[in-house]
């Protein structure tokens, strides 16, 4: 093999896909890898080289990175609820081990790391925080955060122990391609359909997809190795997110604020009764609904100070991602409209 590829993990997932189109478009040869399980819709033609294999089978990473100059490691398994937690962290713990550890033995001469603005240190008050923040894995809540604070300290080791290691933190991207959808996704598809009734009291990080790759490209480029880089966009109230919606819809806000502690209550509840009785994904993420007792407010001042990162308005972000979804239920719906033709001509 030749030593010019560049490697990507999570490649055919929603930022992972971006970083891929980035790294084509500035001519790399592109090697990804892709699970058995794993679609590949995302990547469709654009040309690269496709590895199966799995972050947890560590025999098969080294092939994987061998012949590489620059590794991306961006996947991660992104749930809020599991069946068995214990796999969220067989893949994001010990897979970044496993793939680190193969990036050692293989020479790799840069890893961008894929953390995420969970790991930041948030701030009771709403007052914007950064990587310096003061946070420990007590602070974490729920599985996929705990998971990714531990992963990101197993980068920091590697880092420290002569891997050049880049970490970046992406906050909560929207835009084209969020083909699961990711919770953020979700809600916006919820409010597309009418099915977003109420909305609490709290706040994210908007930031387009587009941007959180150009941010991996920057850190690859300029990144210092150990340190870590907030990619984030605006910081803006839920109402505020469902206001822009609703302009981008022509549309009226139809959601009513609701007190976090009334929709703890109902996630319990929701909780108890299909994750634990039914044993199924609970509609509404008791995770998602602790997370959202603060404000999840950042600055990424860091990443545009010594990255040159510059994200675009947060509207043009939501304003792609309602194109992409609604795109979406227009193929859905035109796709069932052929299948009730055919079924009715059987």
């Amino acid at each position: 093999m030749t030593d010019d590829f560049t490697f990507v993990t999570g490649a055919t997932g929603f930022v992972g896909s971006h970083v891929v189109r980035l790294l084509r478009a500035r001519g790399d040869r592109v090697r990804v890898l892709v699970r058995f399980s794993s679609g590949s819709a995302n990547i469709e033609g654009l040309d690269c080289e496709t590895v199966t294999g799995d972050l947890r089978d560590a025999a098969s990473l080294l092939r994987c990175v061998q012949g590489c100059r620059c590794v991306y490691h961006v996947a991660a398994d992104y749930r809020l609820w599991a069946r068995n937690p214990q796999e969220i962290y067989e893949s994001n713990v010990a897979g970044t081990r496993n793939l680190l550890s193969a990036c050692c033995e293989a020479g790799v001469g840069k890893v961008i790391y894929t953390s995420t603005v969970g790991t930041i240190g948030m701030s009771p008050d709403g007052v914007p925080t950064d990587e310096d923040t003061p946070v420990s894995l007590d602070d974490m809540i729920g599985h996929y955060k705990r998971s990714k604070f531990m992963a990101e300290q197993v980068a920091m080791e590697f880092a420290h122990s002569g891997l050049p290691v880049v970490i970046v933190n992406p906050t909560t991207p929207v835009g084209a391609g969020d083909i699961k959808p990711t919770p953020t996704g979700k809600i916006i598809l919820d409010f597309l359909r009418g099915r977003l009734p109420a909305y609490v009291d709290t706040g994210l990080n908007i930031v387009a997809v587009e941007d959180v790759a150009e941010g991996h490209i920057l850190a690859e480029m300029h990144g210092e190795v150990g340190e870590r880089y907030i990619l984030g966009g605006e910081n803006l109230s839920l109402q505020e997110i469902l206001e822009i919606l609703a302009r981008i819809c022509g549309s009226r806000l139809p959601s009513f604020p609701m007190p976090w502690i009334a929709a703890l209550g109902v996630a319990y509840i929701n909780q108890f009764f299909m994750g634990t009785i039914l044993r199924r994904e609970p509609s509404i993420p008791l995770e998602g609904v602790m997370m959202a007792r603060h404000k999840m407010y950042v600055s990424s001042d860091k990443a545009r100070r010594k990255l040159g990162y510059s994200p675009r308005p947060a509207e043009e972000a939501l304003r792609a991602a309602v194109e992409y979804f609604r795109r979406g239920r227009k193929a859905a719906i035109a796709s069932e409209g052929i299948s009730k033709v055919r079924a009715g001509a059987a």
